[in-house]
């Protein structure tokens, strides 16, 4: 007779709907990549009837040159995606984590689904990416996503090779943080600790199934909105071919049409190199040095600037969790039984102190008010426009 299959447990449900969350939004961002490659052979070919054409008033010029600018910026930021996971995928061959790595990460990386991560996470006018990493050189929240994926697909630990734990960074860390730390209660003995342990692991994956269900959404809109401008854009080179080459001796619908179709590359730009809100980091480094400056803050100075890329880390895991001081204290036990991961965050067993975790909460909460006031800021404003 065969033994029955063992019931999973509710931890083991959360993590699989996280798992499947990832697996659904990755094939969205391969999708996107498709059409954000169509989009951007559409804005090029668009720009090069601009081009073409003689006597552009300078504010129109100047507007379309910058809108090529950031085109650029976004397609170098994509080929770097690509080359970057590409030679991370190299060193790691021999571990057995690329394969598996990317199964939860982007399946096949190449140029098209590099193109829907940029996208994705964003790239700002200068041609950097949105990121919220410090430290390492080619860390951005792209790659933190990717190498966060890959981390919690090979199971964790050394075994998925330095390249990848460097390459997920604190925030990567923080995506495959349920499933690289929830393997460590296996050890646990308490069973009373360990259920609360649980407990706090199933709130942060129900709390990222959210999240990326949110994100799911965003990027089918995200889609639907660039096919939509694509189909715009490609009537619109139609339509410049006929007006001539000398903006002079076109009529004034034309150069107004000429004035419509800027604003239209304007809007499909954004449609590139706008984030999916719902993927990106929920605290930064930035917001910690924002912390960092507050003068009545309980914390001293030293454990933040030693342990940076850690706090961001465990503040991305717990953003938004409840503890009380017993899940505080448990989960403080437990994460310094961690030794792959203090090992990768540059942190020892004896510095990782019950204080860093205050720190984080001090540093959350201050987060989260920040957050309520621009919220109350925009409610209130908006009540006002209704007066």
């Amino acid at each position: 007779m065969s033994k029955k299959k063992q019931k999973k447990s509710k931890l083991q449900v959360a993590q699989d709907k996280a798992q499947a969350a990832i697996k659904e939004i990755n094939n969205a961002i391969g999708e996107l990549g498709e059409y954000t490659r169509s989009l951007y052979k559409s804005l090029t070919s668009i720009q090069e009837q601009f081009d073409k054409i003689r006597n552009v008033p300078s504010e129109q010029k100047l507007q379309y040159e910058e809108l090529k600018q950031i085109r650029l910026n976004w397609k170098q930021q994509a080929d770097k995606i690509d080359k970057d996971y590409k030679n991370v995928t190299v060193k790691n061959a021999g571990v057995g984590a690329a394969g598996a790595g990317l199964g939860v990460a982007v399946v096949t990386m190449g140029p098209t689904v590099a193109m829907g991560v940029a996208t994705t996470f964003g790239v700002a006018s200068t041609g950097t990416a949105i990121s919220t990493l410090s430290g390492a050189t080619a860390t951005n929240a792209a790659l933190a996503w990717l190498g966060g994926g890959a981390l919690a697909a090979g199971g964790g630990g050394m075994a998925a090779g330095n390249a990848f734990l460097a390459l997920a960074g604190p925030v990567g860390w923080a995506i495959a943080g349920v499933s690289l730390l929830a393997s460590g209660l296996i050890f646990w003995k308490s069973k009373s600790d360990k259920n609360h342990l649980e407990n706090v692991f199933i709130a942060i994956s129900e709390r990222d199934i959210k999240s990326y269900e949110l994100a799911i959404v965003e990027l089918k809109e995200r889609i639907s909105r660039i096919i939509d401008e694509n189909n715009k854009l490609t009537d619109a080179i139609g339509e410049i071919e006929s007006f001539g080459l000398d903006y002079n001796k076109m009529s004034e619908a034309q150069q107004y049409a000429l004035g419509s179709y800027v604003n239209l590359m304007l809007l499909s730009t954004q449609l590139l190199v706008n984030p999916i809100q719902g993927l990106l980091p929920k605290f930064s480094e930035k917001d910690l040095d924002s912390f960092m400056s507050l003068e009545d803050r309980k914390v001293n100075n030293e454990t933040f600037t030693e342990h940076k890329d850690f706090i961001v880390f465990l503040a991305n895991l717990l953003y938004k969790i409840e503890l009380d001081d017993r899940d505080k204290k448990l989960l403080w036990k437990f994460l310094r039984k961690n030794k792959e991961m203090l090992k990768s965050m540059n942190i020892s067993k004896k510095e990782f102190s019950l204080e860093i975790i205050n720190v984080i909460l001090e540093a959350l909460n201050f987060k989260y008010k920040i957050r309520g006031n621009y919220y109350e800021c925009v409610e209130t404003r908006k009540y006002d426009m209704r007066m």
